[in-house]
């Protein structure tokens, strides 16, 4: 099965970045978000790639072209022999196929998806967000879509609060305070399993989330597969920061390779 990824977007919240990079190369530890994003996917089997590109994409095909050079491997360079003789020590390139699709700086996210549409020849595909980490369950995920019927199925997570709250009682006296707590409220998770029937709902100047979701969801063609686990969306500086301390520390519930 493929993955699409979209990363296409400008990343204007987090603009102390997307200045010079698109968002996807925004480094966790010392590899971009998008890298890890694939990792998850190819940890499960799926290594076969379509990046929806936008906003600098051509630094997203530099840095790929660039992946498998020798500066990312140890090796050994013999002098001595007529021609140069190159050993390399470690073979740690990843085993992806990756499609590179210009989808357009200012579409939208239903516009990207429809432009990789000749890319996907199967019935089923995953699509995820090119900014969230997450230690859902892949093949979970597509045995649940596959059980439902739907033409879409995506990960609905709680998210944690980002500030405290507290609970007040009837005299406005504060009876509990609770530190960031989990929301109660389910939100869309991304890490979607689509059917590509999806297509058939994506019409002229339709976005994802909003008119061609609302479609599905009329036509009761939609489900969710509920992640009680880690789940992280990169949409700010602070969001940047906070995954790139868990990685470094050993402490990064998305990394399963």
């Amino acid at each position: 099965m493929k993955v699409a990824i979209l990363c296409g977007g400008e990343g204007t919240r987090i603009r102390e970045h997307t200045e010079s990079i698109p968002k996807a190369l925004i480094e966790i530890g010392d590899k971009p978000i998008i890298w890890h994003i694939m990792k998850i996917y190819a940890s499960y089997g799926y290594n076969d790639f379509i990046l929806c590109l936008g906003y600098k994409g051509h630094l997203i095909k530099e840095y790929f072209l660039n992946y498998n050079s020798l500066k990312n491997s140890d090796f050994t360079l013999n002098f001595g022999s007529e021609a140069e003789n190159i050993k390399v020590h470690n073979n740690n390139m990843e085993k992806w196929n990756i499609t590179f699709v210009e989808t357009g700086l200012k579409s939208n996210k239903a516009e990207r998806l429809k432009k990789v549409r000749e890319h996907i020849t199967e019935d089923e595909f995953f699509l995820a967000y090119g900014d969230d980490l997450s230690d859902v369950n892949i093949n979970e995920l597509l045995y649940q879509h596959r059980n439902t019927g739907n033409i879409i199925t995506l990960t609905a997570i709680k998210p944690i609060s980002q500030f405290g709250v507290f609970e007040i009682d009837n005299d406005n006296k504060i009876t509990q305070f609770k530190e960031k707590p989990r929301m109660k409220d389910w939100i869309n998770g991304g890490f979607f399993v689509m059917n590509r029937k999806v297509f058939d709902y994506i019409k002229e100047g339709y976005d994802l989330e909003r008119e061609t979701f609302e479609e599905l969801v009329r036509d009761k063609k939609i489900g969710v597969f509920k992640h009680d686990g880690f789940w992280e969306c990169m949409n700010t500086f602070k969001d940047a920061q906070k995954l790139d301390h868990l990685w470094k520390k050993g402490d990064a519930p998305w990394r399963r390779w």
